[in-house]
């Protein structure tokens, strides 16, 4: 028997800036939404679709638990129908703290010390006996962490130097107590120590405590020799710090540091757990491998107690394989993870569940992946919809529309301009709509004809952050550089850790958050509250504070917050809208005042389009032009940070520093949220920027950046061990004869 298709029914959806938008959106297909920033992609899948699921489900819950979880409001519209359970696979990166890593997130470290536990020699335990959050299977050196505070070596002594020269510059030591090594009769007082032998070194820092005869005058003495790191280990690590004194503790806490623990060497494990081997390795080395190397290895354990133990753990490492995170270990902290790559393990701990007929709801899950990776996300997103899922992605990548069975185009255009929908069907009949995105889809930017000539250098030396291996590598100055490679081949590494290093100068534009309280908006952010402010207290002659909804403005019922938290007691607390106030969080006396005919809620509610036409100000109008030259002309002043996405962050941060002449520009993956339309825009902020005498080094997949570059550093020739190196160097135009660049391949 046939199964008629269902539809999920939105009829007149208001959310943001919507407009009465109706959609029938057919269940267990892959449903794309595109279009440009700020057309209302995410209000109607966010704020409306899944906003509407997650409350419906809540509402199945106790008070007393619903307490505990977020509170969503109805979504403002006529109706929502035929929901399914929502499972939202978003960019948040993954938190968790030290003790959450890939294992432990995806479900896999579990599985990994069940195997141990059942064929491991010689038997330790069960498996909780192999987890490091137990107290039964972390070392209890570092408490399952695999660092500890320790102290630096090099701050300790000067290999320069022999002892008699000075060479122990350990901070916090009196004068005495250094004279004891010379005086210890253990050491040729005379060698430099850069000639010591090990043993040498390892006695002068290491060794544990020791009697030996010390000569005071005509008399020996019984005294204790303690090398020199165990000596500062005593005095002041295993101390409370609290306790020393303020001058003892500001000469000591600069030479502390984290360091791999020296009982389990950062295994994080007990000795007994690390004691027991399947073909030779132990878990923590299991743990520490690729995954795409580790997959090989489980796949030659024979012993057949073990198979379905095995087959479930191939199955789940082959899923981070398939997806492209086969450069990854099991022991990777989650907190390192970008974006792109928290989406992408989300994605996997889902393909190793058994729900059936939810929703997956996806945000651009294609960041950060190289042309080369696409299609095995798109596997993976047509797995979920044949195990009977619904599953919703918002996407402006062109090979990922290529696979929808339904395609929904918002806009027009963006803010008070979109909010509509523009085209709804198949792939085939978008390229043929007369939409921004269907226009676009043809169009592809040529390879640039002339390169600019670099200014100088900017030197690399002798990189080996992560998988880098000993990279060194000149920058060209005053051009705009494009790094490039597969996720995982070692270009975050390189830009982010050793350049930025050896060249902290750099203005750096990532997209971390700007701001999370709901009281900072791009108006403030910018500076450019406190002219309109000032503004404002000239032309009615008061006192400029009461224009802030954080100062003597505020309204006093909701202090400036627009909104009420009323508690309920056992019942669960609402925020509503202040009722003094209505939500505009301004005292009645102050919404009297007027600038040029508008009030300042007025003004918070403007677009930066608006504001941009409103404004003669000098100083704002070059700060509002800089977030319209940046694609955020949709924004309101007063729409809180906490709000923005990821690029829309980004975004902000570069029109905030677009002023500075002669910087270094580092920005990454600038292209992440944008629309095949505004790339156009950020090439030409870049090319400005250079053009005004500043070096730009942009790290992106995105081919129309890359065609526009002036020089191409390509990292490779894969991600993880297999990558970290510089395979090729040179303008876009050498980079289409590198064969051995898989960047050279999508670019050809």
């Amino acid at each position: 028997m046939t199964i008629s298709q269902e539809y999920i029914e939105i009829r007149g959806a208001r959310e943001n800036n919507l407009q009465e938008v109706s959609l029938r959106l057919p269940k267990r297909k892959i449903i794309i939404f595109t279009g440009v920033s700020g057309s209302g992609k995410s209000s109607v899948v966010f704020d409306t679709i899944a906003q509407e699921a997650q409350r419906l489900l809540f509402e199945n819950f106790s008070m007393f638990i619903r307490n505990f979880l977020p509170r969503y409001p109805l979504p403002d519209a006529d109706a929502i129908e035929n929901l399914s359970m929502a499972v939202i696979v978003d960019q948040k990166r993954l938190g968790g703290g030290s003790h959450s890593t890939v294992g432990t997130v995806t479900d896999i470290a579990p599985v990994l010390r069940l195997l141990f536990s059942r064929i491991g020699t010689p038997h330790v335990g069960y498996a909780n006996a192999f987890s490091f959050n137990d107290p039964q299977g972390m070392c209890l050196e570092c408490n399952g962490l695999g660092r500890k505070i320790g102290v630096d070596p090099e701050a300790l002594i000067d290999t320069t130097r022999s002892l008699n020269e000075g060479a122990v510059i350990a901070p916090g030591l009196a004068s005495w107590e250094r004279d004891l090594y010379i005086r210890s009769g253990l050491f040729d007082n005379d060698k430099k120590l850069a000639n010591y032998t090990a043993e040498e070194m390892d006695l002068l820092l290491k060794s544990e405590p020791r009697k030996y005869k010390l000569d005071i005058g005509n008399k020996e003495m019984n005294a204790t020799y303690e090398g020199l790191i165990f000596k500062f280990n005593r005095k002041f690590i295993k101390r409370d710090i609290q306790t020393l004194s303020e001058r003892t503790r500001q000469q000591v806490e600069p030479f502390l540091k984290l360091g791999p623990c020296p009982l389990c060497k950062g295994a994080r494990l007990n000795q007994a757990a690390l004691s027991c081997k399947i073909n030779g390795y132990t878990i923590a080395e299991c743990s520490a491998m690729e995954i795409g190397e580790l997959v090989g290895v489980i796949q030659t354990i024979e012993e057949p107690e073990a198979a379905p133990v095995i087959r479930t753990l191939t199955q789940r490492l082959q899923h981070l394989v398939d997806i492209g995170l086969e450069y990854l270990s099991l022991d990777r902290p989650t907190d390192t993870l970008s974006g792109g790559e928290s989406q992408r393990v989300k994605m996997v701990k889902h393909l190793n569940g058994s729900l059936a007929d939810v929703m997956y709801i996806f945000d651009e899950p294609s960041v950060g992946l190289h042309p080369r990776d696409v299609h095995r996300l798109n596997e993976q997103l047509e797995n979920l919809r044949d195990k009977g899922n619904t599953v919703i992605v918002v996407e402006h990548d062109p090979d990922v529309m290529k696979i929808a069975d339904y395609l929904v185009d918002m806009g027009p255009r963006a803010g008070s301009e979109g909010g509509q929908v523009v085209y709804d069907g198949d792939f085939a009949g978008l390229l043929k709509a007369d939409t921004l995105t269907g226009n676009h889809l043809q169009f592809q930017r040529p390879l640039k004809e002339t390169f600019r000539q670099p200014r100088g250098t900017l030197p690399i030396v002798h990189a080996r952050a992560n998988n880098l291996k000993d990279v060194s590598v000149d920058i060209p100055a005053g051009i705009l550089t494009v790094v490039t490679g597969v996720a995982g081949s070692g270009k975050s590494s390189l830009i982010n850790e050793a350049f930025l290093r050896q060249h902290p100068e750099a203005v750096v534009i990532d997209q971390s958050p700007v701001g999370i309280s709901s009281r900072s908006n791009p108006a403030t952010y910018t500076g450019i509250m406190d002219d309109v402010r000032k503004a404002f207290a000239a032309v009615n002659r008061v006192d400029a504070g009461l224009f802030s909804f954080n100062s003597k403005g505020a309204c006093p019922n909701c202090k400036g917050l627009g909104v009420t938290y009323n508690d309920l007691g056992f019942l669960e607390g609402v925020k509503l809208p202040c009722e003094v106030c209505g939500g505009k969080r301004f005292k009645d006396e102050v919404l009297g005042y007027t600038f040029n005919g508008k009030s300042i809620t007025d003004v918070l509610g403007m677009t930066i389009q608006q504001a941009l036409a409103f404004f003669t100000i000098k100083d704002v109008q070059s700060k509002l032009q800089a977030m319209s030259d940046v694609g955020l002309d949709y924004l309101t002043l007063g729409q809180p940070l906490s709000t923005l996405s990821g690029g829309e962050c980004q975004r902000l941060k570069l029109a905030s520093e677009l002023h500075k002449q002669g910087s270094i520009y580092v920005m990454d993956e600038p292209t992440t949220g944008l629309h095949l339309s505004d790339i156009g825009h950020l090439l030409t902020i870049m090319n400005r920027l250079v053009d005004g005498g500043n070096t730009v080094i942009v790290i992106e997949h995105h081919l129309d950046v890359i065609r526009n570059a002036d020089w191409i550093i390509d990292m490779g020739p894969e991600g993880g061990n297999k990558g970290g190196s510089v395979i090729f160097e040179g303008t876009p135009r050498d980079l289409l004869d590198a064969t051995h660049s898989l960047t050279s391949q999508y670019l050809r």
